[in-house]
């Protein structure tokens, strides 16, 4: 190790993998010796992470010792991510970590930590019950915490790179039939809710866009719907937020069916604004609860979805399959993915034909019969 100036700690090459490697003497607390340790890949790099650790704790800045454990380093970091991340991200990366990782790595020191007490975790995680689709989230979660700290030179490399998650089993896409949607749609025209049926079938929008939908945003004139924001369940709570993506900020034709079927629900929706009074919250909002408020996904799936579905007679798929059902019979029929695409907000054609893979092997088996049919085979 090479001496710095007296205070500013020392740095010097690791030569089992030529990382740098810088360290300081940050005192004593409790009678024992505080130590910090920040890695980086050249010597400047190290050094100027360590002076900016030394300049940290000139200004009483919190600082990180070389005892700094995984779990307090993960609360640490949750906390720091929640502004710049979806307050429902945040709501889950939140989860993962504490509910899942922070009690099986928590005590581990951050410096310390290896592969094999991943591997070890997700092990026990998956014996615990958990699905491997949650442990691969959390595993996620995990990379981009210790990436992070990587940046930061709190570790010498991200850990979770070196490690692969438990394998998510392929789950098939739950959806309708075309006979089975438009069961639902004659099923659906006599709840007070039809025409949030007739939306989800025609648009292929997501629940939290429709449930936070606002009668400014619906375009009568031009026969097309506005999303520009999203109804999100936060812990206690129900939060209008901005739109999953760029993309997902988007108008959406409706069809003729959809527009009547708005019109119907707007002069209901009047007349049960008259009966309640009062009582009734002017949201603003096109699907509401019966005195105006907001509606919550959760009551919407037991009060409402469930019970059409089972009045129907019809499988019980979640209300998010309306989305997979719309895109799959576009699909199907021949709509060509990027029109596709821009109805679910999708940042891509390819990401819609890579989740609704399902449908290719028929939409070639049609192009081979189309083909055939202009060549006169």
């Amino acid at each position: 190790m090479s001496k710095r100036g007296r205070g500013e700690g020392t740095v010097g090459q690791r030569k089992s993998d030529g990382l740098w490697v810088a360290r300081a003497s940050l005192g004593f607390e409790n009678g024992k010796r505080r130590r910090k340790v920040v890695y980086g890949k050249t010597r400047r790099e190290a050094a100027d992470r360590l002076t900016a650790v030394l300049r940290a704790r000139q200004q009483g800045l919190p600082v990180a010792t070389e005892r700094l454990a995984v779990g307090a380093y993960l609360e640490r970091w949750v906390e720091g991510v929640r502004a710049n991340v979806r307050p429902t991200t945040h709501v889950r990366y939140a989860a993962l970590l504490r509910r899942h990782l922070m009690p099986r790595l928590g005590r581990i020191a951050l410096t310390k930590l290896q592969p094999t007490d991943l591997t070890t975790a997700y092990a026990a995680m998956i014996a615990g019950g958990l699905a491997p689709l949650t442990v691969g989230q959390a595993h996620r979660v995990l990379g981009t915490a210790l990436r992070d700290a990587e940046r930061s030179g709190l570790v010498a490399r991200n850990v979770q790179r070196l490690v692969r998650p438990p394998r998510a089993e392929h789950r098939d896409m739950d959806t309708l039939t075309a006979e089975q949607a438009r069961t639902l749609i004659v099923a659906a025209a006599s709840d007070r809710l039809g025409a949030l049926y007739a939306l989800a079938l025609d648009t292929g929008a997501r629940e939290g866009e429709l449930l936070a939908l606002r009668w400014t945003d619906v375009d009568f004139e031009a026969g097309a719907i506005h999303i520009v924001r999203t109804l999100q369940r936060l812990p206690g709570r129900l939060l209008f937020a901005d739109p999953k993506t760029a993309a997902s900020r988007r108008a959406i034709p409706l069809g003729a069916r959809a527009l009547d079927a708005l019109r119907r629900h707007r002069v209901a929706q009047a007349e049960e604004r008259l009966r309640v009074g009062a009582a009734w919250t002017d949201s603003g909002l096109v699907f509401t609860t019966e005195v105006g408020t907001p509606i919550d996904a959760g009551n919407l799936l037991r009060r409402t979805h469930y019970p059409l579905l089972a009045r129907a007679g019809l499988p019980r798929v979640r209300f998010h399959d309306l989305r997979h059902t719309a895109a799959t019979l576009l699909l199907t029929a021949g709509t060509h993915p990027s029109v596709v695409a821009e109805r679910l907000g999708h940042s891509t054609p390819s990401l819609t034909l890579n989740v609704y893979s399902h449908v290719t092997p028929t939409m070639q088996k049609e192009a081979a019969a189309t083909l055939d049919a202009m060549l006169g085979a």
